[in-house]
């Protein structure tokens, strides 16, 4: 479904795997400041929507996911990850509960695979899972002169229902009525929200260390990896799938890969494409997952590359120099703290 927010003047449609949503209104690089500096609004609305109802449902959640969910309160959001029996990751979700329903938001295209699993594992207990994307559109909110009272109290008067992120610095997510979003966004603008594209929100994400399934990860990846133990994974809470792989890695540390953020050769008028291989001399060491243009940093990009690469070492993605900042240290484990949203000055 594309956006009516793409008919606004300026528009430029976003590529994969934002499809259906702007790139940009005309100016990038000033959407980045506005996201960094003051107060932003970024069309998401490609993004998959369900909502879960009944009385188990966060009972239920909390027994099939990582997160600890069985406590969460009304308007209280959390992330959380679906994992396979091996402790790769299959799902990433965000998901806040108000009170009636929970509300979970995921990659485009990420729905129909995660309401069978849900489906599959829900038995007896009082739940229905519902895919409500075409019913439903996700809105960001997000920059410092943002603040959790005002965008409860902009958000309501626009007819958008809040929908607070696990991290706050990162913006708060607002779950519109479809039928509404125009409504919803012209309310906001008038608030002095200014909108952004995907290309600013893509960037300031890679800048502060946020890795995005599908994207960031393969199948292969686990929550270590990536630096989603200290977001997304509740270390105490009780059994559920994949908890074997996290325990032992907990424990023991030494993941088989690592996140990293690649500060790129600006000479080169390009960016590398995602998947494109990362390498030390001769060997493959990984691959770019997103990449961005920061309008502070310059050219930026994410990869997954093996624990064993040197962090000192220079890399090089589709041809172009790339020296590395460290997010998932070699050894992360119980005893190694991630970076994850390190650069939140720069957000």
């Amino acid at each position: 479904m594309d956006s009516p927010l793409l008919a606004i003047p300026g528009a430029v449609a976003a590529e994969f795997p934002d499809i259906g949503v702007a790139a940009h209104y005309g100016d990038p690089f000033a959407e980045q400041r506005t996201l960094g500096g003051a107060a932003g609004l970024v069309d998401r609305s490609d993004r998959d929507v369900l909502k879960i109802t009944g009385v188990d449902r966060l009972s239920w959640l909390n027994s099939i996911s990582t997160q600890k969910l069985d406590d969460l309160a009304v308007g209280d959001a959390r992330q959380s990850l679906i994992l396979s029996p091996q402790g790769h990751i299959q799902h990433h979700l965000s998901l806040v509960d108000d009170g009636a329903s929970t509300w979970i938001h995921t990659e485009p295209g990420e729905a129909a695979s995660l309401l069978e699993f849900l489906e599959s594992m829900r038995f007896m207990l009082r739940v229905i899972a519902e895919i409500v994307t075409e019913d439903c559109a996700v809105l960001t909110v997000m920059g410092p002169q943002v603040t959790p009272d005002a965008v409860t109290a902009d958000a309501g008067e626009a007819g958008a229902r809040p929908f607070a992120t696990a991290d706050f610095a990162f913006g708060r997510d607002l779950v519109v009525e479809r039928e509404h979003l125009d409504r919803a966004v012209t309310g906001l603008r008038d608030r002095g929200y200014r909108l952004a594209g995907m290309m600013a929100h893509e960037a300031l994400r890679i800048a502060g260390h946020r890795p995005r399934f599908g994207t960031d990860t393969d199948h292969r990846t686990i929550p270590h990896e990536v630096g989603w133990i200290e977001s997304a994974v509740h270390l105490n809470k009780g059994c559920y799938r994949g908890q074997e792989t996290v325990a032992r890695v907990q424990n023991l540390g030494h993941p088989p890969r690592r996140l990293v953020l690649l500060h790129l050769d600006g000479s080169e008028n390009k960016l590398p494409a995602h998947g494109e291989p990362v390498c030390l001399g001769e060997a493959t060491v990984g691959f770019v997952g997103s990449s961005a243009r920061h309008y502070e940093l310059g050219p930026i990009a994410l990869a997954l590359v093996k624990r064993t690469v040197p962090v000192g070492e220079t890399l090089v993605a589709a041809g172009i120099s790339a020296a590395q900042e460290v997010i998932v240290p070699p050894d992360v484990g119980a005893n190694a703290k991630i970076t994850i949203g390190r650069r939140r000055g720069l957000l």
